[in-house]
């Protein structure tokens, strides 16, 4: 493979500086310094004037002001044009009644999604596949999830993921499988034997000194 074939297939890396853009989008010039301070949630679509994405968005707006309410934005892509954009959000107002308040990017020459990872050849060469991807405040990538073509992405559970991370941060714990705000979270294991035989007296929910709880 030659050195622009491995670029167009690099992919980013969870924990490293997202990569960097400026594109046109349906708002104007954006660029990733934009969301300096906010968390940003970065999805792409395989085309416009499609059944599967047209559900998508609706869901994303529809939960637009939750995502705002976590001090996190919304931005769109697809390798369509910024005039095919425009038409698809006046259709979804016009014909499903739903307002698409966030930036969609013009992507034609596919740097974007290509910087992203998002082109992979076994689903199709010239559309983005369904990528999902959380930076965070400081512009590193926090997590990215992909979905094949045919099947469309559940939007609650990117806005629960996303508080799962700010608490996260702000607490250093982690959070089981399906957490929501006012469970219990994970405490770290201990990091060494000595640490290990006081675990059961430190006040926590203890399944094991492995394996503890406690409520935020």
């Amino acid at each position: 493979m030659d050195t622009q074939s491995q670029a167009q297939f690099a992919m980013p890396r969870i924990n490293e500086p997202a990569p960097a853009f400026e594109a046109r989008t349906t708002h104007g010039v954006k660029s990733l310094q934009d969301y300096r301070g906010k968390w940003l949630v970065l999805f792409s679509h395989p085309a416009d004037f499609t059944p599967v994405c047209t559900t998508e968005f609706m869901a994303f707006a529809k939960h637009y002001d939750d995502f705002q309410a976590v001090n996190t934005e919304l931005l769109g892509l697809s390798i369509d044009s910024y005039y095919s954009h425009v038409a698809w959000v006046r259709n979804i107002k016009e014909r499903f009644g739903v307002d698409i308040q966030f930036p969609i990017i013009e992507d034609l020459s596919m740097k974007v999604a290509k910087a992203y990872g998002m082109i992979h050849p076994g689903a199709a060469d010239t559309s983005a596949v369904r990528a999902t991807f959380i930076i965070d405040p400081e512009g590193v990538l926090r997590a990215m999830v992909y979905y094949p073509m045919t099947n469309g992405r559940s939007i609650p559970e990117f806005l629960r993921l996303i508080k799962a991370l700010q608490a996260s941060d702000t607490h250093k714990i982690a959070t089981p499988e399906g957490w929501q705000p006012g469970e219990k979270v994970i405490v770290p294991p201990p990091g060494d034997m000595e640490a290990a035989e006081k675990r059961a007296d430190e006040g926590y929910e203890c399944t094991d000194w492995y394996f503890c709880k406690k409520a935020l």
